[in-house]
This record gives structure tokens, sequence and C-alpha cells, in this order.
């Protein structure tokens, strides 16, 4: 078959996971097999895929692959979240738009229209996540709204309320004006921000028994005392019922038993004294707002303060605020402070920095409110999730970033508000009889039994179920249970052999919102951790070091970017850039490099099949069973690997290949088992790295090229064959990472019975570092005799002689021919003394002596060698000062230390032997140490 010119990746992406799909390679059943078993964190049903998801899927795909290809049942659990909030949003603006209002509808007509929106829209994440080219069981797929995932959630509920760790109660909690429902506390984000605080005269109309002498005369049209009040919220002063000072501040003790008068509606409100106010904050008076504020509620409670609310849910004044009804809160602001400018009330603005809260679901300002809902008791669900982790019976990776973050959560942890006045979600199963009698049962039949206990007889059409939903976060920490229908079959074979789960990858912005609730619930109802480890990604920001969101427009469309890049370059991009838990600048440039990586293995693969071509030609025996590719493609692949195929020369390949090929053997060893040791510490990008390494310059630019066979001659068959399984074995190795191309690769390498997806790892090898080193330092030579052929403009064609003086005469006899075909020498020669005419260079503790032929420039020789003796001056300097740093001696690891060593007595040796070519020549005798 012919090879297109470049890879392309869109048809055989759409031919290999249909493939995939159609051998149930993904789908997995409980059998004799380890499990390891990954649920996806449930993205929205309402959203798309974005940069972020992207990373976390790709992670948790390279962790499934590798696991099926390691002896594994891998099972991958996909599904995703009904998010009450964000779809319930969707689908009013949906009928806003079909000139439907959600108020005009009944609750089941309106869940008519939101299950057809799910059912239109819910689908395009999960096509998104197949163009990835993720592994997921896609028939386990669930959903937050499915009939057995909402008879858990509700089965759940009444059991923790008949546990007495579920109450109903009316609170101070976050209210979303835009979703016009509550908030859990942290569904709540605090930014700073830049406000104002403004100072209001509430003049005394009344003072008390004890009154002293007046310490604030005020001079305005009230003529009276009047006390200076600093607040940032002008438009909550309708809802004041007193005003707080500190019994022990002096200016402020006349007042005892005093009352004061509510601005521009002159409410009488009481003086009252409280340790809790700071006398030395502004005035050292507070209004108390008990409506609307947390620690005001408090003090009303302590005092027995009325409660105003004079905010609508919608976040506009209600009837109560008396002024400016049905005005939104910020438009009321403005108008109120300009009233109270006009009638003099307002002492001064100022700015003033502060915190304001934010509904992560509509980014609207969160409004406090006293409300009645429902709450989950967390005190005696904490100690075993907090317990679990800190013991290590779950790892958190990396753990030195986010363990002190989850141990915060679980230590300051409050009720849970788990409530929300919507339509959308598993409607609390609480009923109410006419009377108000209230009970909670799963079904309205089994609260009709419930309520026949009771001395009163209730009938069945008289009960009316709460109208709230549960807080999407009270179903979704259910997930690794549920999605082997642990709560609604509990012991099922499934749930018995995938839990708990091996390993969870989501984002560190939800530790607590999902991850320690699921470790809660698991600890609840099977007594056991969910997982094992988690891996908390970094977040994606773009090159300015921005968060990747829809709002600031600087998050790329996922199919957009596969669709010009392919999915493994996509894939590798967001990879290679992705240290373990650390935020990562996402670059398009780093999805090129993907491309390139493709393109890179495609020329290899060509240059192989030339290869093969080539020796069936010559009528080799082909017993491997190679596909064939067209003799008249030979000359295209010749000239699209021109960039590997340098320096050509007659030598016979049997004659020198034998250590190429044992050198990259032993490189594949090496790589194997450092990928697999980092892997298993999620430093997942480090493996990648070192992947691309081993394929890039190891295999296509150096192994490659010692190994080519002369000019039109056929390579050697066993080094063919090693080849070939060199190439098999490196596809293995980075197909989790990018399963596509390497699957076609594999499949056009050699005529295959199997596929590379289910393709098994063979046990690690331990490898000869030794061999390495010997590889690295003909790296290293051949790079350093290059590089003076280029400073000395010796063409590539133009033949050298080279003189080596070495202490390891043996090893490099053993390099010899592929060191010369490498630089293009015809001759080595071994010698102890320095060559007349000849250009010097040092490459480790070697000396090279080059004769090209041409007349040499003894100057620019001097200053080379000079050059490099300050160079290595300077960095010895450099390695001696951090070895004698005694912190660092102290806390860097052994294997660091010898390796500060190892430079340190390689840069001695190597100026010495400069110092004494110098010295040898006469020209560098002040330079002798």
């Amino acid at each position: 078959m012919e090879l297109s010119k470049n890879f392309e990746p869109k048809a055989i992406e759409n031919k290999w996971y249909k493939h995939w799909l159609d051998k149930k390679y993904f789908h997995s059943q409980p059998d004799d097999r380890p499990p390891f078993t990954v649920v996806i964190p449930p993205p929205n049903v309402t959203g798309v895929l974005h940069m972020g998801h992207t990373l976390n899927e790709t992670v948790q795909d390279i962790l499934v692959r590798k696991a099926r290809m390691s002896g594994f049942n891998a099972c991958w659990v996909p599904g995703s979240d009904h998010a009450s909030i964000a779809t319930e949003a969707k689908v009013v603006g949906m009928l806003k738009e079909k000139g439907i209002d959600k108020n005009e509808l009944s609750r089941e007509q309106f869940l008519e229209y939101a299950f057809e929106w799910k059912e239109k829209y819910g689908n395009i994440i999960y096509n998104q996540i197949e163009r990835l080219g993720c592994s997921v069981d896609w028939n386990r797929t669930t959903f937050t709204m499915d009939k057995h995932y909402y008879n858990a959630v509700i089965k759940t509920f009444v059991d923790l309320y008949n546990k007495g760790m579920i109450y109903r109660g009316a609170r101070m909690i976050n209210w979303d004006v835009a979703a016009k429902t509550a908030l859990s506390d942290e569904e709540v984000e605090h930014k700073d921000i830049e406000g104002k605080l403004y100072h209001i005269k509430y003049f005394i109309e009344e003072y008390g028994d004890d009154q002293k002498q007046v310490v604030n005369k005020d001079g305005g049209k009230h003529g009276n005392e009047a006390i200076i009040i600093a607040t940032q919220r002008p438009e909550t002063i309708m809802g004041d019922t007193a005003i707080a000072v500190n019994p022990n501040d002096e200016r402020y003790a006349h007042l005892k038993g005093a009352y004061a008068t509510v601005p521009l509606i002159n409410r009488r409100i009481p003086i009252i004294f409280d340790d809790y106010v700071d006398p030395a904050f502004g005035s050292g008076a507070l209004k108390v707002t008990p409506a609307h504020d947390i620690n005001d509620y408090n003090l009303g409670l302590k005092h027995n303060l009325e409660i105003i609310d004079t905010l609508n849910p919608d976040g506009t004044l209600s009837a109560a605020a008396q002024l400016y009804i049905g005005a939104d809160r910020f438009a009321a602001r403005k108008m109120i402070i300009k009233e109270l400018e006009e009638n003099g009330n307002i002492l001064k603005e100022e700015k003033y920095n502060t915190r304001l809260g934010y509904s992560q679901r509509t980014g609207v300002v969160v409004e406090p409110r006293i409300s009645t809902q429902w709450f989950v008791k967390m005190s005696g669900l904490t100690s075993p999730a907090l317990d679990a982790v800190v013991n290590g019976e779950i790892k958190i990776h990396p753990g030195d970033k986010f363990l002190a973050t989850y141990k915060y959560w679980l230590e300051n942890v409050r009720d849970w508000c788990i409530s929300r006045q919507l339509w959308w979600g598993q409607q609390i199963p609480a009923w109410y009889a006419p009377d108000g009698t209230m009970v909670v049962a799963e079904t309205k039949e089994l609260a009709i039994e419930k309520l026949k206990l009771l001395p009163d007889e209730y009938n069945i059409s008289d009960l009316k179920q709460d109208e709230d939903v549960l807080d999407t976060w009270f179903s979704s920490w259910l997930w690794p249970m549920e999605v082997f229908k642990g709560i609604s079959d509990p012991g099922n074979a499934d749930i018995n052999y995938y839990y708990p789960g091996s390993v969870l990858v989501t984002g560190q912005d939800i530790i607590f919102f999902w991850v320690a609730r699921m470790v809660m619930a698991g600890m609840e109802y099977e007594k056991q951790k969910p997982f094992s480890d988690v891996y908390f990604t970094g977040m994606v920001r773009d090159k300015e070091g921005r968060k990747m969101s829809k709002s600031l427009g600087n998050s790329p469309d996922l199919l957009d970017l596969i669709d010009k890049y392919g999915a493994d370059a996509v894939r590798f991009g967001i990879m290679i850039s992705s240290p373990a838990g650390n935020d990562l600048l996402f670059d398009e440039g780093s999805l090129e490099q993907g491309r390139n990586f493709n393109n890179k293995m495609w020329n290899a693969l060509k240059l192989v099949k030339m290869w093969e071509a080539r020796r069936k030609d010559n009528n080799e025996s082909n017993d491997n069973g190679e596909t064939n590719i067209a003799n008249n493609e030979e000359n295209s692949a010749m000239s699209f690997l021109a960039p590997i195929i340098t320096h050509a020369s007659a030598y016979k390949p049997q004659q020198e290949v034998s250590f190429a090929v044992t050198w990259f053997e032993n490189r594949l060893k090496e790589v194997r088992s450092e990928t697999d040791t980092m892997i298993s510490q999620f430093r997942l990008s480090e493996a990648l790295k070192t992947i691309y390494s081993l394929i890039w310059d190891d295999f296509c630019s150096w192994y490659l090229e010692w190994i080519k066979p002369g000019f039109e001659q056929p390579i050697e068959k066993e080094t063919y064959k090693k080849t070939v399984q060199f190439f098999t074995e490196l596809l293995q190795l980075l197909h989790p990472f990018m399963p596509f191309v390497t699957e076609e690769i594999y499949h056009l390498l050699q005529q295959r019975t199997d596929d590379l997806c289910v393709k098994q790892f063979k046990n690690s090898e331990k490898a000869d570092h030794f061999i390495s080193a010997q590889g690295q330092l003909l790296k290293d030579v051949i790079t350093g005799i290059r590089d003076v052929r280029n400073k000395q403009q010796v063409k590539p064609k133009e033949t050298i002689i080279l003189h080596i003086d070495t202490k390891e005469k043996v090893l490099f006899q053993k390099l010899e021919k592929i060191l010369l075909r490498q630089v293009n020498a015809v001759s080595a020669h071994y010698v102890s003394e320095p060559v007349a005419n000849s250009v010097t260079t040092v490459i480790g503790k070697n000396t090279f002596y080059i004769e090209t032929g041409k007349m040499l420039d003894t100057g620019s020789q001097k200053e080379y060698l000079l050059k490099e003796l300050n160079h290595l001056q300077g960095f010895l300097v450099t390695v001696e000062k951090k070895l004698g740093n005694a912190k660092f001696m102290q806390n860097a690891k052994p294997e660091v230390l010898e390796l500060e060593k190892k430079k340190k007595a390689d840069a001695e040796a190597k100026i010495i032997i400069i110092e004494e070519i110098l010295f040898n020549r006469g020209d560098a005798e002040s330079q002798r140490i």
C-alpha cells in the first residue's frame, strides 16, 4: 500500500474507535483479573468539554489504557450530572425564547421540557469524549437523573433523616438571586474588590433614664445627637432593627436605653450593647440588619430583635423596604445614596477594600437570607473521611500541595444546606398533611402508611410533597457507589467487584464539594474508602496566565482543535505541558509539536517500510509476514526522510550495527522502568517527555541512523527484525498517551492478528546502565566532532582522519565503525601525543585530533580552547558552591548529591585535559592551575 505524505488523523480516528468499540475492548465485566476502576467526574449535562476537562479526561484515559495493557480488568464509567441550577437556567432560557413563562407551567410540564432539552443537548459532551479517544465503557453510562440513581438519592435522604443526620430549619443561608435558590457555603466564591464605605448619620430621638452629657453633638437639621454608622450596603438600612455598641465604649455609655431613627423611613430602633462590637473599628457603632447578615442575624437572636427582609427572591426591594419597591438592589443603592445626601444623612464616603461572595453557578453577588431549608449534620460524617486521608488509606497526589486543603475543609466544616428552590432534580421526599404534620418517606404510599400510625386519619390525596429539590452534590457524592447500583441494589456482583475504585482524577476546585463528600458517603454506606488514590490536575490557563473561561473568550473549542491537529496531537499538547498538580499555560504551539511528533513517527515508518521493500527486491527471505510497500515509493520516502539519512557511507551494516541494537534494546528497558515508576507516581507529563525523547531522539535521530544500510544496500535481516520489534515496543509504550497514531502504525508495520489497544506489556527488565553510558558517550562524540566540522566549514561529503587520545581504547574500538561512519572519517588512530596540523576538541575525558586536509586557523583553535576552559572553570565554581552549601548537602536526595559530585569530577578532569593541550602547544602556560 502507498503511505500518505503526512500522517492524516481524521479518517484513522473514526476507523480505530469504531473498531475498538466493535471488539468491546472498553466493556468490562467482573472476572478473575484484578479490577482497575475509574469513575469519570460527571460533567454537567449542560456543557461542553473545555480544556480543563480535556486534561482531566486525557489523564484518566492514560491510566485506564495503561492498566488494561498491564493485566487489569479496566473499567472506566462515563456519565453526566444533571446540574440542577445550570440546567434549569438553560431550560428557562429556552422557554423564554418560545414565549413560555416557567411560572405558567406545572412542575410536570416543566420537567417534560427539561428532559426534552437534555435529550437534545446532553449527548454533545459524550461525542467530545469519544472524539478525544477516551476508552470508557459506554454500556455503563450513568446520568444522575436515571431512575435507579434518582431512587438511590431518595433512599439516602430518608436513611440519613431517620438517623437524625438531616433536619429542617430556618437559618441564614446563601441566596442566589438569579437562580432564586439557596446555595451551600462551598458554592460561594469570595473575591477581593474595591468598594465604598458610606458614613451615615442615625439621629438619636430618645435617651435612656441614665442619660449623660452628649458627646457627639451634631448641628444638622434634626438639632440633636447622631451616631455615625459606616456601611457598604445603604440599600439594607430599611431592614435595620437596632444599633449595637460595645458596653465598654465610654463614648456611648450615656445611650443605654436610648433609641435612634433609621434614615428615610424614620423607624425607631434601640441602641443595644454587646461585646461582639469592636470599638476600634470605624465609629465603634454597628447597624444591625438581622435579615441580611449572618453576624447581625446572630445578634438578633441574642437580643430578640425583629427580622425585616427587605429583598425579594430576585434581588429587588420588597414591600417591607417601604422605598423603591421592585427596584434592583444595586439600582436602589444609588437612589438611596442620593436621597440620603439630600437629607443631610451622609457624612462622607470613602474607598474600601472588601470581599464579596459570588455564586459559582450564576456569577451574581450572593445575598445572605433567612430561609427554611434542609441541612445535613456534618459532624458525624467528617471524622472517618478525615482519618482515611490522614492515615494514608487514601493517598492524595500531589500530597504536599492538597492534603492541607483537604484537612482544612474537614476540620472547619459546617452543616450542609442541601435544599434548592428548583424543579430540576430529585424532589425532597418530605410529605405534608393539611394540618402541617410532616413525614419523610421514599414514596407517597409509604408516607401515608407512616401517617396512619398517628392518631388522626389522613388520606393520600391530602398529602403534598416538599417543593424543593436536593443539591446536585447530594446526588454526585454517591457516584462511585451508584454507578454500580451499590445504593439501589446493595451487595450486587458489580459493587462487590469494582468498589472501591482505583484512582479518582479531578480538579482541585472541588476537593470539598465532591471528593471529601464521596469519601464521607463511601465510609457511611460501604464502610470503606471509595478509591485508593486521588490525583488533582492543575488549572489550564492561557499564555497570559488567565483561567480559561467562556466569559473571557480564551478557551478554544475542543472539536475545532481535534479537526485541526488530530486527537493524538491535542492529547500530546495538553499533557506535555502539564506538570503534576500544577497549573499549566496552554499554548497551541504544543499541539503543533504533537502533530510534528505524529509525522516524525510516520516518516520513521516509511523508512522502515522502504528497507523492507529493498530486502524483498534483493531476494531476501521474509519470514515475518510484513506487508509490502510499492517500490516506486522508495524515492519519495528517501526525500521525505532526508533529515534522518545523513553522512552516507558504504560500510556494510552487519559489521557495525551490533552495538546499536544492543544499546537501543537497553534504552528501551531503561525507559520502560522509568516510565512505569513515573506513571505509578502520577508524573504523567514527565513520562510522556521521556517516551517522546526516546522515540524522537534515540530511535529516529540516532538508532535508525546508526543501523541504516549503505547506499542502495539491503538492511541485514536480524537488524531489520530487531528494528521492527523495537518500533513495536515503542508504539506500545506510547499508546496510552496517543492511541490512534500508535494503533495505525502498529498495523502498518506488520500484519497483525491482535490490536495494540489490548496488547499486554512484558514485565520490566533490568537495564545495563554501563551500556547506556557507552551509547551516550558515542552520541556526545559524534555531536562534538560534527560541531567541529561545521565550525571548520568542512562539508558533509569531505572526509576527515580521526586521532583519539583516550584511556578507553577498547571501548572506542567497539564503537569505531559507527563513529567513523557518522562523522565521515576514513580512519581512526589511537595516540598519546598531540597531532600536528589538526583541530583539537575535548569530549568527556577524551581528546580528539581531527585532520581535515585544510589550512587551520591556530588562533581560532586557541580561542576555542580558552573559551571552553573559562566556561568549565566557571561551571566548576558553581558546582563547588552548591556542594559547599550545608543546607543543600543536608536536604538533597542521595542521587542528586551523587550527580553534583560527578559533575565536579568531570569538570575537573576536562579542565586538566584542556590545560595540558594548551600547555603542550605553548599557548597557555598562564592558564595552568
